[in-house]
């Protein structure tokens, strides 16, 4: 390209001593900016400036157009300030270089310090001014553009027309585009691809099918455009057939060697998630570009295929192929998805390197990745050190705080996005949700639910789901139930959502009957679905329930994924059938910290202290790394099985061996060991020795000690403390009554209740539950029988 600035080829060559004037240059610059090529571009620009071309109104304009389409938009915005004098041309080339770079908030602004210009807008600032509107969905400024356009009678101009229908289309008022194709007197190719493509991004499928049928009877002959639109539209539908009888189509036509059509293909199959036929379509290309790579990395991405999107990626490097920040934020949420840390940095180091650091878009893929993979130090540095942030970016922040348990965080950083004022949606709240919910704060939870209505994002399911959520994870299940039933769409994620408030509130058989509804709804159930289920049965010790439960899941080929293995295992071992629970984990060909733990706390709930020290021995051999719940669950075993020395070991070895921190329920655990052992004084001193405070679970582990030793005195003693710390729970005064009476301190026992009735405590009464006909009945204390 440099040709005419080598003297020795001069030499040897006559031809290239021709001297370069202002067309050379334009024609150079254009080669550049359709190559992409800003390093060849500036020395170009230099050689303009040394040779006087740099007041060249065409040379200038090129310039322009140049570092834009390479990318280089501030240089172009510099450059544009120093011209002395401008002319419509150079500000249609600014304004178009800000909406090809994705600034069409900067293209908008530049258009109306145009209009106090005596430059006057024509036909192609309106086209480019109104890309800009569809681009930002700014439907009242492109009402006053498109005002504009009449008053100026440009609204007669083809080119001007389908830019409207265009705009109209992409903010959602598909309406106006309908009206202002059908005046049109002459309807061209771009005409229909634009009304088309309208409806195909606004999810009218049938619509979009209709047009392209109409076309057939004009005189306009479809192009790859609108097989773009047609494969789009058919990508929001769930009618695969119906998305492969356009590609059929396309075949036919010949359009399949279009890496645009191509990669509508790649797209719309990975949409119905038949990642085959995508990938099929990919290595069916005979030239890949970079939306190709994208569209199928994205494709492996967002179908959970996460390895296969992150090896593509390097096949995409080998390939010479420069990533883009749709290429990053693909392969950020595959590494999001596997939880691999280490690649993720990898990324990040790639993603500084190549100039890419600055865009929102990339830093908010990498915020979410690092949040996903548990670093939100990493997270809320790249947040804090953002220039710009939109609201996805807050999201990504808020949603990392809320899933990963700093939910009293996600709600201040909530607080800060309105006083930022940025808007919340959708996602926002969900997010919002989740924190209350991780909290149990019902009142604040309420106040967001009031903000909700106000702000009318109450009829997205998403929304609605996750309140209901949150009110039966604070406790309110007739709140939950209430907005479950109003709900006008339920999802799979609803019937869970519901399933399981019931199943973890302790209301089985409402789960149960849910779960029949859902059935009943032609709603199919999911793992998630499964695990509740099971749950339920577990805590209604209902066998039979379960088995049916269990074969159900076996014909629905759910028992092979290891969350619902678990969830059996323990329904097996809360229903008694501590055999079949162990046939279940022993036939698992993978286990997780979670059904070792399950298994050793079925084992710790049968007394069989010696089966549970074995799974837990042979947890290690395996592998697998105990974490703090698997030292509740083998200190509860020992506690029932009465192996108080044992106990103590696992205890010492906690933070020795495996460097897990004493928790509160650790503590619990011992002073609930010690004290069925009869150690009482051993319990007590060491309560007292705790470097935490004691809280209730360790008081009440000990009160209930003192029941069973009959210890008066010291049950006495420590029953003051519960009812300080919880003075309203019934059930430690009612063991406390219970002490008095297995020790005939019948005065004792009417003082207690005395004290009850004046605090107007009353103890949740106890029930029964018995099966006959397949019907479960439950019986409460008191005579009261309600069948269910």
């Amino acid at each position: 390209m440099r040709a005419f600035s080598n003297s020795a080829a001069r030499q040897e060559d006559p031809f290239l001593c021709l001297t370069p004037d202002s067309v050379s240059i334009v024609s150079a610059l254009q080669a550049c900016a359709h190559l992409e090529d800003l390093r060849e571009g500036k020395w170009f620009h230099d050689y303009a400036i040394q040779n006087g071309f740099d007041s060249n109104a065409f040379v200038i304009n090129s310039l322009l157009s140049m570092y834009a389409k390479c990318g280089s938009i501030d240089i172009s915005h510099r450059l544009f300030d120093t011209m002395p004098d401008r002319k419509v041309v150079s500000w249609n080339t600014m304004i178009a270089g800000y909406v090809q770079n994705g600034c069409a908030d900067e293209a908008l602004t530049l258009f109306h310090k145009m209009r106090l210009t005596e430059a006057s807008p024509d036909c192609v600032t309106m086209e480019t001014v109104l890309q800009a509107c569809a681009h930002l969905g700014a439907l009242q400024h492109g009402k006053c553009i498109h005002g504009y356009i009449i008053q100026r009678g440009y609204d007669s101009d083809d080119f001007v027309g389908n830019s409207l229908i265009a705009m109209y289309a992409k903010c959602g008022i598909q309406e106006v585009a309908w009206q202002l194709f059908n005046k049109m007197s002459e309807k061209s190719l771009v005409s229909w691809n634009a009304i088309i493509a309208g409806y195909a991004q606004n999810g009218q499928v049938k619509e979009a099918l209709t047009l392209f049928q109409g076309i057939h009877w004009t005189n306009v002959i479809p192009d790859s455009v609108t097989m773009v639109s047609l494969l789009q539209a058919c990508a929001h539908s769930a009618d695969q057939k119906q998305g492969q009888c356009i590609h059929g189509y396309v075949i036919r036509c010949g359009f399949e060697s279009s890496p645009f059509v191509g990669t509508a293909i790649i797209d719309m199959y990975a949409q119905y998630g038949s990642i085959g036929f995508a990938c099929q379509s990919f290595n069916q290309l005979s030239k890949k570009d970079a939306v190709s790579w994208n569209a199928m990395i994205t494709g492996y991405s967002q179908n959970g295929y996460a390895n296969e999107a992150l090896t593509l990626f390097r096949e995409m490097l080998h390939a010479n192929i420069m990533p883009d920040t749709v290429t990053m934020a693909s392969v950020l949420r595959a590494c999001a998805h596997l939880a691999a840390l280490q690649e993720g940095q990898c990324i990040h180091d790639y993603i500084i390197a190549s100039g890419l650091i600055s865009d929102v878009i990339v830093v908010t893929s990498l915020i979410d990745m690092y949040a996903k993979c548990g670093n939100l130090y990493s997270a809320q540095q790249l947040f804090e050190k953002m220039t710009k942030r939109n609201v996805i970016s807050w999201n990504a922040m808020i949603s990392g705080y809320a899933q990963n348990g700093h939910a009293s965080e996600a709600l201040t950083l909530f607080h800060q996005m309105q006083s930022a004022e940025m808007t919340p949606d959708s996602f926002t709240m969900v997010s919002v949700l989740q924190a209350c919910a991780c909290l149990g704060a019902l009142k604040y939870g309420k106040s967001v639910h009031k903000f909700i209505i106000e702000n009318g994002f109450d009829s997205d399911i998403f929304v609605e789901t996750a309140l209901v959520d949150m009110y039966c994870k604070c406790g309110n299940v007739e709140a939950g139930r209430h907005l479950f039933d109003d709900m006008c769409n339920r999802n799979l994620v609803s019937w869970n959502v519901m399933i399981a408030g019931y199943a973890q509130n302790g209301y089985a058989n409402d789960a149960l009957t849910v779960f029949h509804q859902m059935q009943s709804a032609d709603i199919m159930p999911d793992v998630f679905t499964a695990v509740s289920v099971l749950q339920a049965c577990s805590h209604l010790g209902d066998l039979q329930q379960g088995k049916w439960i269990h074969e159900y899941i076996v014909q629905s080929k759910f028992d092979s994924d290891v969350s619902v293995r678990t969830a059996l295992i323990d329904m097996y071992c809360k229903c008694g059938s501590i055999e079949t629970a162990r046939y279940i984990f022993d036939t698992m060909l993978e286990k997780n910290v979670y059904s070792w733990n399950v298994m050793i706390s079925g084992y710790g709930l049968h007394g069989d202290g010696k089966n549970a020290i074995e799974i837990f021995l042979q947890m290690q051999w395996m592998g697998t790394m105990p974490n703090e719940i698997t030292f509740i669950c083998i200190l509860s075993a020992c506690s029932h099985a009465g192996l108080v020395e044992e106990g103590w070991q696992y205890f010492d070895c906690m933070k020795r061996d495996f460097g897990i921190e004493h928790k509160i329920q650790h503590y619990a655990c011992m002073v609930d060991l010690l004290g069925r052992a009869g150690q009482l004084i051993e319990a007590y001193t060491f309560i007292e020795n705790m470097p935490l405070e004691p809280d209730i679970s360790v008081w009440g582990a000990f009160l209930g000690a003192c029941r069973i030793h009959h210890n008066i005195e010291l049950g006495k003693a420590v029953a003051e403390r519960i009812f300080h710390l919880e003075p309203e729970n019934a059930g430690y005064y009612v063991l406390l009554s219970n002490i008095y009476a297995t020790s005939g301190k019948w005065d004792d026992v009417v003082n207690i209740r005395a004290v009850m009735r004046e605090k107007d405590l009353k103890k949740t009464p106890g029930y029964s539950l018995i099966e006959l006909n397949k019907r479960v009945y439950t019986f409460l204390t008191g005579g009261i029988t309600p069948s269910i």
